[in-house]
């Protein structure tokens, strides 16, 4: 009742968008912020020596893998906002391996949050910038890779 009431006193035509917000900003930059984040904290977590047995260590250590944990999700959630809302059906024929990019990229965020490998969380990295240059070279841009670290 209430929506019937402020469409007609707010009338307006119907539109849509091809996402969730017709904001049209979009950058694989988050994705590599979250994605360095999981690098790092993988080799923080690595560096520790969990053997010391102090409740300090254990403190860290746990912050450090809930840090990755959540970073790795985050990633994920870039990743797949980047594939299904601004990437369209009409990119496929630029990038033939774009459906399987993005999914390995998505998959290879699980495994950093279920894992403590550096290996890993260098290849999401790696899997990143191959989606950021996806991306660029959608827009016709040439925006060079950099990392913060």
């Amino acid at each position: 009742m209430l929506k019937t009431i402020v469409k007609n006193w707010f009338p307006a035509e119907e539109v849509s968008a091809h996402c969730d917000g017709p904001c049209g900003v979009y950058d694989p930059a988050q994705a590599r912020v979250h994605a360095e984040a999981v690098l790092s904290m993988t080799k923080k977590i690595l560096a520790l020596d969990p053997a010391d047995g102090s409740h300090a260590t254990a403190n860290t250590l746990s912050r450090y893998i809930a840090i990755k944990e959540e970073e790795a999700h985050a990633t994920k959630t870039d990743l797949l906002v980047l594939w299904t809302d601004f990437f369209k059906p009409a990119h496929l024929e630029q990038f033939p391996d774009l459906h399987e990019t993005f999914w390995m990229a998505t998959k290879q965020c699980s495994t950093c949050k279920t894992t403590v490998d550096l290996e890993a969380a260098e290849s999401l990295m790696a899997m990143v910038e191959t989606i950021h240059n996806m991306f660029w070279a959608a827009k016709g841009k040439d925006v060079a890779w950099a990392t913060a670290s």
